[in-house]
């Protein structure tokens, strides 16, 4: 049976499917253009003619999860509620992990080739600049110093994504109760933990 020949988008879309699992199981460097080319069942200049060589895949598929986590993040902030906009935020964050866990596992490996500006830490700072209007406000309402919010902001993302990162393999407790926890400690702060915190959006 004659193979059916694919469309350059097709293809395209194939060869960042292919490099997303590959980089995912892994990692950058382990990665040849060899293997994706023979997992695409196509010749390497194939590989090279879409992208200009693994660096260039590897850009597009960073990009691609660092939009989608990033729409996923931000899409989720219905509430007018402070602490609520904080656990949809949470809840969000832990869900990419759940449901895109290839695309995290790449998001959080650095790269050489995007350590410039496609990191982690780039794509914690464009969600913290999301957080960080939640908290100004906040700030401003109780006569804190607004300018701190970006601080803040950064503390409360980064705290979120690092233990999404353990959350990653651990996957217990559910992604509900470590929400809830990172919420409690963000809200109340360790001298006023609760003992028992649950997410107050959800019923």
């Amino acid at each position: 049976m004659p193979r059916v020949r694919m469309t350059g988008k097709q293809r395209r879309e194939q060869l960042l499917d292919i490099g997303r699992s590959l980089f995912a199981e892994r990692g950058y460097e382990a990665t040849s253009i060899e293997e994706i080319a023979a997992r695409a069942n196509v010749s390497k200049p194939v590989v090279y003619e879409h992208f200009g060589g693994k660096e260039g895949l590897y850009a597009v598929v960073v990009d691609r999860e660092m939009r989608q986590l990033l729409d996923t993040v931000t899409g989720a902030l219905t509430s007018g509620h402070p602490r609520i906009l904080l656990e949809q935020a949470a809840l969000a964050l832990l869900t990419y992990i759940e449901t895109q866990t290839d695309g995290f596992r790449i998001l959080v490996r650095d790269s050489p080739v995007t350590s410039a500006t496609g990191n982690f830490s780039s794509l914690i700072g464009d969600i913290a600049s999301q957080v960080e209007y939640i908290l100004a406000a906040k700030f401003k309402a109780q006569s804190y110093d607004p300018k701190l919010a970006t601080l803040y902001s950064h503390a409360l993302v980064g705290m979120v994504a690092l233990t999404g990162q353990w959350w990653l393999e651990a996957r217990r407790p559910k992604k509900e109760e470590v929400a809830a926890h990172l919420v409690n400690l963000a809200w109340n702060g360790l001298s006023n933990l609760e003992k028992k915190p649950r997410l107050r959006g959800r019923r």
